[in-house]
């Protein structure tokens, strides 16, 4: 598993939801490994299975203290309400304006099989809710509203057709 490449807009693996992780294995753990070495070399705050090609409900994060697994993720709870200029992996150099709740509670599993609960605040909230959209096949752009989405399919062809 090197080099594999971030997948972006328009392949397909990122409109599919994953699969559930049943074992904790070392081919797990050397995945996680490899979508760390991933997100860093991006660089990024967060990755998930699916934007590396594989589908599994994992994802890996950073805000700043360390890197950290989530396996079989799920938000539990959520208050309030978060407006903050997102980007993407999977689209690069692009980002909008997102409303999303400002926090969230989270459950999951570390590497080791422990359960996980989570309270995330505003940024590490937000990276919860846009990984969780990963693994749920959900693209950020999905959560534009429809003027913004014109304009981002626009920028997104430009961007296809090598006229940046």
């Amino acid at each position: 598993m090197s080099n594999l490449p971030i997948r972006t807009y328009g392949d397909p693996v990122l409109k599919q939801n994953t699969n559930q992780v049943l074992d904790i294995d070392s081919s797990i753990v050397s995945l996680c490994d490899e979508m760390i070495r991933v997100m860093y070399e991006a660089p990024g705050v967060g990755l998930a299975a699916n934007q590396i090609g594989i589908s599994k409900s994992i994802f890996v994060y950073d805000v700043g203290d360390g890197a950290r697994v989530v396996i079989n993720p799920k938000i539990t709870e959520t208050a309030g309400e978060w407006t903050y200029e997102e980007g993407c992996l999977s689209v690069p150099g692009l980002y909008w304006p997102i409303v999303r709740p400002k926090l969230v509670h989270l459950e999951g599993l570390d590497l080791k099989g422990n359960q996980l609960s989570i309270e995330g605040d505003e940024l590490l909230g937000r990276v919860f809710q846009h990984e969780l959209d990963h693994l749920n096949g959900i693209l950020l752009i999905e959560r534009l509203d429809p003027d913004q989405l014109s304009q981002a399919k626009k920028e997104l062809r430009r961007i296809a057709l090598g006229k940046v």
